[in-house]
């Protein structure tokens, strides 16, 4: 590999688009590079190796990668190397190269545990260096070399790819087959983190709740139940769930064990039975309002989010409309929606996408309106609670310091203590305002 202006060769940039198991791949190809003798620089300027960590969930985002490629084409010059990793990868393979022939990696998640070989292939100055993986695969990535990006939080991917073939989704395409890790090692790796200082884990997984212990000794609740039982561990989420496997036990778990979150993120992506279908959800707005009612009626107060898509093809203003109806019904505490988008080799490719795209953001402009009404009023619940939030930075404009609640909400909050709480740390806080988006408080000893 060559490089210029006085640059080391192994130094590298990585750039991450999209989601939580996306950020957790990018620790993990971190720590595999920096124990493969590279060094991570800040500025795509200073690297020899510039990687994009990529997702094609939504057709924006894959654009934006090609945009980000074709911006940086100039750094070819410079001897600089490019490497193009995660779900656009495993989704255009070698075309790749056709489109942005000065790339020379392309490399899907499912093949991460070979980067070391493939990185000796760039060494040696090969050109078109390939991995990718079928659906077919067995093999997940597990390293001990995880570069976590924060201190005091951390992800543990427990499943990877995705057996659902929701007509819309990449995924099962882009990330492989259903494959879990052994509870065993799960526990092993938060054992690791708690000793490490680690008090916030995140259990990851495009499927989440779909895990399956290899060893057969553990469902999805009693793991959650066990890792929320690691000493030291003072909070544990996990996302993202499918309706489908989403159990009583889960939230049975949450109401015993007190390090799991008071939170859920289940995804409903739309409220009428004929769009459901015609996604090939596998569940009915009947069944999934049933889930809601186990949570609603936990012991607990367990916040719920989730993710809505409009405009998918068929989709009426009545079949909108009963969208709209479950939000309120349901009470969601956020809703993250988008508009559809047709993605590649996905069985909603060969439906007429007839809805146009003024009437798209004219349903999400609605949608996100009357939810920010629901969250106006589902916040209001707690006016007066003190609630533990972990600190997690500071907002110099408004003074302000900033921390996050069990329940997954942003907490602003003020601090008359002579010693500022630390980053990391959990302190009690008064609520005295809400807005749909965030609650406000003042700390209290």
């Amino acid at each position: 590999m060559s490089a210029s202006d006085n640059i080391p060769a192994k130094t590298f940039y990585l750039e991450t688009f999209g989601c939580q198991m996306n950020v957790h791949d990018s620790e993990k190809v971190i720590g595999t590079l920096l124990h493969e003798g590279y060094i991570q620089v800040e500025e795509v300027e200073q690297a020899g190796l510039i990687l994009y960590n990529t997702c094609s969930i939504r057709d924006k985002a894959e654009q934006k990668v090609f945009h980000r490629l074709a911006d940086y084409k100039k750094l070819q010059k410079q001897g600089k190397r490019f490497g193009v990793l995660g779900c656009v990868a495993q989704q255009e393979g070698e075309k790749i190269f056709e489109r942005a022939p000065y790339v020379s990696l392309v490399a899907g998640s499912a093949s991460y545990r070979n980067l070391p070989h493939m990185l000796a292939k760039l060494e040696a100055g090969e050109q078109r260096i390939t991995g990718l993986d079928d659906r077919n695969t067995d093999e997940t990535f597990d390293t001990e070399f995880t570069a976590r990006s924060n201190p005091y939080r951390g992800y543990i991917t427990i499943i990877e790819g995705c057996d659902k073939f929701c007509a819309y989704c990449v995924v099962p395409y882009t990330r492989g087959k259903e494959r879990s890790r052994t509870s065993d090692s799960v526990m092993a790796e938060a054992q690791r983190m708690a000793d490490e200082g680690y008090t916030d884990i995140q259990l990851l997984g495009q499927n989440v709740n779909s895990y399956r212990d290899p060893s057969g000794k553990k469902s999805f609740a009693a793991l959650l139940a066990a890792v929320g039982e690691v000493a030291g561990i003072r909070r544990v989420r996990f996302t993202t769930s499918h309706p489908r496997d989403f159990t009583k036990d889960i939230v049975d778990a949450i109401d015993a064990v007190p390090a799991l979150c008071d939170h859920v993120h289940l995804p409903v992506q739309s409220g009428s039975n004929n769009v459901l279908k015609a996604m090939l959800r596998e569940y009915t707005r009947e069944e999934y309002l049933t889930k809601v009612g186990w949570v609603k009626a936990a012991k607990r107060d367990i916040s719920m989010t989730t993710d809505m898509i409009v405009g998918f093809p068929g989709e009426s203003e009545a079949d909108f409309e009963e969208s709209i109806s479950l939000c309120r019904e349901a009470g969601f505490d956020a809703v993250f929606a988008f508009k559809y988008s047709p993605r590649p080799n996905t069985p909603a490719i060969n439906l007429a996408d007839s809805i146009e795209e003024d009437e798209k953001s004219k349903r999400l402009a609605i949608l996100m309106d009357r939810q920010r009404q629901i969250q106006a009023e589902t916040y209001q619940r707690h006016l007066g609670q003190t609630l533990a939030a972990m600190v997690e930075g500071r907002n110099e404009a408004r003074g302000q310091l900033v921390g996050r609640s069990s329940q997954n909400k942003t907490v602003n909050f003020s601090s008359r203590a002579l010693i500022q709480p630390a980053t990391g740390s959990y302190v009690n806080v008064l609520i005295t305002k809400v807005t749909p988006n965030s609650l406000v408080g003042e700390m209290i000893a």
